[in-house]
């Protein structure tokens, strides 16, 4: 029997498989028998097609065997069943149970106990979206401030703006940036006095929100609240850390739980999706979470050939891998997912962006693709001359909805029409005319269509993005939940800090860093 690892010879396979296709043209793949059928999958009111792929039957099978011989199957089990998946701080990764059924009292597993906290504070949740509309219609309250920033702010401002908003309802306004421009605009036009405000922070030390929150206060006060009202009546944080809430002036019952099982940019499920609660109403805020959950299970218990997240998982890879194609365009046709691309970039490059796999020995293959894109058409108009003609190939991934929400039927033929030849040309190319009329073709994308953009379809989306990351990351044997590098930033910012402020810092500064403070504060 052979020594040889098996994950080593599924890659040495599919770096044969790459060599053998390099010299077919794409548009020959299009005419492999079973092609379509087994390249494009559908589960509800959603579709995959990867049939534009530079990828072969063949080379799928072999993409299958390394996801055999990395045990996917069982690491799918592992996080679902609330296992340490997140191996270097020792802790699971629950978000899948922020959106399941309330378990049967006898379930006692990780993940049980995880749902029924969720449930728990979704009732609490409730409560709260309850007492704001009421507020609302009293004319007590007409809007309300969620400071937040990645994960804290992406996911809910994603899933705001693309189902809302809806009228009737007290309005949101997202806080991320800790640039005082963004403070200014979020508060331009609303009143002091009617507007309660949401501080989303997992460790409670995010120093931007923290800022922001602190400036929001401010504001407060000059509008004639006081910091003690505004603590008391105005205030809730959204937060895994209540001690902390407590001590900053806020009671127990202002403070609606995190938990270390879920990381930020898995969070928009949790508490810190009550500004989604509250723009768009709780019955829609469940109607994402259920949609979800069907994708939840649908990644725990379909068929690898069937499985939609492992399928794009295996593309990835393909494309990362195989390829050797470094980055991955999102081009989004629906204004109202104009937010996806930059959610996404969080999601898969914050989770697989990492340099060492989870053992922590240096990777042997370059994981995460830098992810990117931009509404279409305004793509097309933009940077696509480059993807169609330029010397680097990048994958594309196309998202749209089949059916839209507006009567225009002649725009939304036209957007989805040029989705479509978008696609096509990226893949035949063409060869007429001068050299600067020809496009070399043979250029890899996929398509992700929804029936309609609604809360079932959006939460399945989602969900769809949150497991291909967690089987690319299986695949490439990285820890998919832990974020090293952003909190060596953040440790760098602190310790910067008193030094732009004419203070002495704590640490040595290199040169360069020291050179570019003394001119901030010479020109201040």
């Amino acid at each position: 029997m052979s020594s040889v690892d098996p994950r080593s010879r599924a890659w040495s396979a599919l770096t044969e498989h790459a060599a053998r296709l390099a010299p077919v043209a794409s548009t020959r793949l299009l005419d492999e028998p079973g092609r379509l059928q087994r390249l494009s999958r559908r589960l509800g009111p959603l579709r995959v097609d990867l049939a534009r792929q530079r990828i072969d039957l063949a080379a799928l099978a072999a993409l299958h065997d390394l996801a055999r011989a990395c045990d996917h199957g069982a690491a799918v089990a592992a996080l679902l069943r609330g296992d340490a998946v997140n191996a270097t701080e020792q802790r699971p990764a629950l978000h899948t149970a922020l959106r399941a059924p309330l378990p049967s009292s006898g379930d006692g597993t990780p993940a049980a106990d995880a749902a029924r906290a969720a449930h728990a504070t979704l009732a609490r949740m409730a409560t709260l979206v309850a007492a704001c509309e009421a507020e609302y219609a009293a004319g007590h309250v007409t809007d309300v401030i969620h400071i937040g920033i990645g994960g804290s702010d992406l996911g809910p401002r994603l899933v705001c703006e693309a189902l809302g908003p809806t009228p009737g309802r007290p309005r949101v306004h997202f806080l991320a940036n800790v640039d005082g421009t963004a403070f200014e605009r979020a508060i331009a036009g609303l009143d002091p006095t009617r507007t309660r405000v949401l501080l989303a922070s997992k460790s409670f030390s995010t120093q931007e929100s923290l800022l922001n929150a602190e400036a929001v206060l401010d504001w407060m006060r000059r509008g004639g609240i006081s910091r003690e009202f505004a603590l008391a009546q105005r205030f809730h944080a959204l937060t895994a850390k209540p001690e902390a809430a407590r001590a900053w002036g806020l009671a127990d019952a202002q403070v609606l739980p995190l938990w270390d099982w879920v990381g930020g940019r898995y969070s928009l499920w949790s508490a810190v999706g009550l500004p989604i609660a509250i723009a768009l109403g709780l019955p829609v805020f469940r109607r994402l979470l259920a949609g979800a959950h069907a994708m939840d299970q649908h990644y725990a218990t379909a068929p690898a050939d069937d499985n939609l997240p492992l399928l794009l998982a295996l593309a990835e890879v393909w494309n990362r891998n195989a390829l050797g194609l470094p980055t991955r365009a999102m081009l989004v046709y629906d204004e109202r997912l104009r937010l996806l691309p930059g959610f996404l970039q969080q999601l898969e490059m914050e989770s697989n962006g990492k340099g060492v796999d989870r053992e922590g020995r240096p990777l042997a293959r370059p994981a995460a693709p830098v992810t990117w894109g931009e509404l279409g058409t305004n793509a097309q108009h933009a940077f696509m001359q480059a993807l169609h003609q330029g010397v680097d190939v990048v994958p594309c991934e196309f998202v749209a909805a089949i059916r839209p929400a507006h009567g225009l039927a002649a725009h939304h033929a036209a957007l989805l029409a040029n989705l479509l030849a978008q696609s096509a040309a990226l893949m035949r190319g063409s060869a007429e005319g001068e050299p600067w009329r020809r496009s070399p073709g043979g250029r890899p994308s996929s398509i992700v269509l929804l029936d309609a953009l609604d809360p079932e379809s959006l939460g399945m989306l989602l969900a769809l993005y949150e497991h291909r990351t967690h089987a690319a990351g299986v695949l490439w044997g990285v820890d998919s939940y832990d974020q090293w590098g952003v909190e060596l930033g953040k440790r760098i910012a602190r310790d910067l800090l008193p030094a732009l402020e004419g203070r002495a810092a704590s640490v040595e500064i290199d040169a360069a860093t020291a050179a570019s403070i003394a001119e901030i504060r010479a020109r201040s």
